[in-house]
């Protein structure tokens, strides 16, 4: 019995030591090199094509009261998540979710993705829809970094220091969103600069020490993983299914928004493949979507927002934030007499909210 109870001291010793490892060698100096934040950015959106593979955890802290459909998504924000990556490019990777009870892994080809549950022996195939829920790939360094400064201005990016993440003198970068609605107070990202490639990305809202999002690699291999790594067939006997996109959450019959060209002094955008009842405004990271709810899925959605601890209840409707995410629940009156509820949701403030609840009741008189 004493032995077998030193073993478990010293298995217990062992698993601190790893756990330790990322934040003690993150914690030794880094080298840093004169690149200018244009730059930089420059490379960051350049890096698509660089292969690799690595192992990363992503940590979210974010509480969404969501509806069982968006369950994954909540858990995907305001969990840990580990993620085992082979990227060979842009339409070649493999992204394994590694649980205590199993892995998931999605792999990417030319005309979409499989995603197989070991466990489960599932597989199910989705295109490459326009509009589609965030799942656990989308939350590589690599991939978030690309997508959070695809559209950042140069007047907006500034030079942080560098950081030792997964064995590499990452420089930094800092992306400022100047619009007076944005919720994200600040991205930054950290870049090996022999590549573009980010290696860690740290999302943060302003009134919080706390991320809300914090994903980085804790080993990385900048060498091409073989195809074989990637490819999937679904083995005999597999379930296949199909995955479902965004306009596949189930809630009801949507009506066509009327909306504004403007909302909150954000524009209006359109992208190919959004159904018209969604309307899309501002760029960047400061981003609000909004789409009319059916009754029905209206006052089930109130309730739960109504619930929320922080929760804002006004003749506008009710609104929440949790973190640098905000959702709101909106009624209108129309000229005719009739009513109308929206759904507002997006990285901007409540008071941004508000004013465009405000100017869609406006519009709908």
């Amino acid at each position: 019995m004493v032995v077998r109870g030193w073993r478990w001291v010293v298995v217990a010793l062992g698993l601190a030591v790893l756990v330790a490892l990322p934040a003690l060698v993150e914690a030794l100096p880094a080298d840093d090199e004169d690149v200018s934040p244009a730059d930089l950015r420059a490379q960051v959106l350049a890096s698509d094509d660089v292969a690799f593979s690595g192992y990363a955890i992503s940590s979210g802290g974010l509480t969404l009261p969501v509806s069982d459909a968006l369950t994954g998504v909540a858990d995907l924000l305001s969990d840990q998540t580990a993620l085992r990556a082979w990227y060979r490019g842009s339409d070649d990777w493999r992204v394994d979710v590694v649980t205590p009870t199993g892995e998931t892994g999605t792999h990417r080809d030319a005309s979409g993705t499989w995603t197989w549950d070991y466990a489960d022996q599932r597989a199910s195939r989705g295109d490459d829809p326009p509009l589609a829920l965030p799942t656990a790939p989308d939350l590589l360094p690599s991939a978030l970094g690309r997508r959070l400064l695809s559209e950042a201005g140069d007047d907006e990016l500034s030079r942080i220091a560098p950081a030792r993440v997964a064995g590499v003198d990452a420089v930094g970068l800092r992306y400022t969103p100047a619009d007076p609605a944005a919720s994200v107070s600040a991205v930054d990202v950290w870049v090996d600069p022999s590549t573009g490639l980010p290696v860690r990305v740290v999302v943060r809202s302003a009134g919080t020490a706390t991320p809300a999002l914090d994903t980085r690699f804790l080993d990385l291999d900048l060498s091409a993983p073989a195809a074989t790594t990637t490819a999937f067939d679904p083995p005999p006997g597999a379930d296949v299914t199909a995955e479902r996109d965004l306009t596949d959450v189930d809630l009801g019959r949507q009506e066509r928004a009327d909306l504004p060209a403007t909302l909150a002094d954000l524009g209006r955008r359109s992208f190919d493949g959004v159904p018209d009842q969604i309307g899309a405004y501002g760029s960047g990271i400061t981003v609000l979507a909004v789409s009319a709810l059916p009754g029905r899925a209206a006052g089930s959605l109130r309730d739960q927002l109504e619930r929320t601890p922080g929760a804002v209840v006004d003749d506008l409707g009710v609104r929440i934030a949790a973190g640098p995410l905000s959702l709101m629940v909106a009624g209108t009156s129309t000229r005719d007499g009739g009513s109308g509820t929206y759904l507002l949701a997006g990285t901007v403030t409540l008071d941004a909210l508000a004013t465009a609840a405000r100017q869609i009741q406006e519009a709908a008189r």
